[in-house]
């Protein structure tokens, strides 16, 4: 792990950094499953950040303001949260364009979070077919 962001992780209480950790191992576990290469992971506005050759950046954080979430951030110029809100809502809240927040207190919905960190590490290759080239089996499509 990098030094800067291991120190951001350290500084965040031990719920909150046992969810980030376990986001942390997704990205990280989707990219090797996919071949996507080297994972680049930073502080970008002091959140840690991923990205691959082939996606978009995916930022996670916990903030004070809001001691029983934390969240996974998404660059809001994509269609990604468009498109895991068609996909997911009843499964996933979301914050505006660009965040999906997860409570601390509730199971991760891990099936659905990994679909979205696939979808974002991938989105270069996706961004010009409908829905990121995903289908809905529950939306009939």
């Amino acid at each position: 792990m990098d030094k800067l962001v291991k120190d951001r992780f350290d500084q965040y209480p031990a719920n909150a950094r046992v969810r980030l950790e376990k986001l942390r191992s997704l990205v990280l576990q989707i990219a090797t499953e996919l071949n996507l290469g080297e994972v680049e992971e930073s502080l970008k506005w002091g959140e840690p950040s991923y990205s691959v050759i082939t996606g978009s950046p995916v930022r996670l954080d916990w903030k004070m303001k809001s001691p029983n979430n934390c969240y996974l951030f998404f660059n809001c110029q994509t269609s990604l949260i468009d498109t895991f809100r068609e996909l997911y809502s009843e499964e996933l809240e979301f914050q505006g364009n660009r965040a999906i927040i997860l409570s601390l207190s509730e199971p991760l919905p891990e099936t659905p979070i990994k679909h979205c960190l696939e979808l974002a590490l991938t989105y270069k290759r996706r961004k010009h077919l409908p829905l990121l080239g995903t289908t809905c089996p529950m939306l009939g499509y």
